[in-house]
């Protein structure tokens, strides 16, 4: 894809939302808002703090009524995720930014929520992997590369992969040469010190409990992404017999 000039201005956002993981959003914002020629809106309902999934605080800077067409949405995930997906104030705010932007990159769970909104219909998509089995219900080809790119609709696994993925972000809007640059002043050089960042590379016993310990989350995703399945059949049966 060809780079978008740096005289022509962009606007990126991030939502943030109580109970999300904080670096599904600090990991991307550390590459994103130093885009060139470019302004960074921290986004939710309202400015009243939120707490992430552990405890930090984040204050959104802007509001769902008060934020401008973006040219790149970011929608993070965390357990908080799992509250939003039949909130309509948030799935109403990401469906319409997606019809005008350039991009829409989600984060681990936050697929789910792009999800919700309807944006992954046909499209290839990652997420979390305890998530993963949830992405046919919305209608998503389930891939587990790192990082997928599918149109305009850009996805990264769970937590850390935000990072890649906001490289490969700004390599999209600004070129490759320009991520490399920001790549070098992250220094982002990763050497993992376990071989267990994976669940294909984790030894069984770790992957056996971390498995078990994110199973009650991942048995409600999975309830809820079939809610939404058999809502959408529903609606869809009423509709084909209003016309008949």
């Amino acid at each position: 894809m060809t780079p978008i000039p740096t005289d022509i201005p962009l606007k990126i956002g991030g939502l943030i939302f109580p109970k999300m993981d904080q670096c599904d959003f600090t990991g991307p914002f550390e590459a994103l808002a130093r885009v060139p020629s470019s302004t960074f809106f921290t986004i939710w309902k309202d400015k009243q703090p939120v707490r992430d999934m552990a405890g930090m605080q984040l204050v959104a800077d802007t509001t769902f009524d008060e934020a401008p067409q973006l040219d790149v949405l970011l929608v993070p995930g965390g357990h908080g995720q799992e509250a939003l997906m039949a909130d309509e104030a948030v799935i109403g705010f990401i469906r319409r930014q997606a019809a005008g932007a350039r991009y829409v990159y989600s984060v681990c769970t936050g697929a789910l929520l792009c999800g919700a909104a309807g944006l992954l219909q046909g499209k290839r998509a990652t997420t979390h992997w305890t998530a993963m089995a949830t992405l046919p219900f919305f209608g998503a080809i389930p891939s587990d590369d790192r990082v997928v790119i599918d149109g305009k609709y850009v996805s990264a696994g769970g937590v850390t992969s935000g990072i890649d993925g906001s490289l490969i972000m700004v390599s999209l809007l600004r070129g490759e040469t320009v991520a490399q640059e920001l790549q070098l002043y992250m220094n982002y050089d990763p050497k993992p010190p376990f071989n267990a960042g994976s669940p294909k590379t984790a030894p069984a016993p770790i992957l056996e409990t971390v498995t078990q310990r994110a199973a009650p989350i991942t048995a409600q995703r999975l309830a809820t992404a079939k809610a939404y399945q058999d809502k959408v059949a529903s609606d869809a049966s009423k509709d084909a017999s209003a016309t008949a």
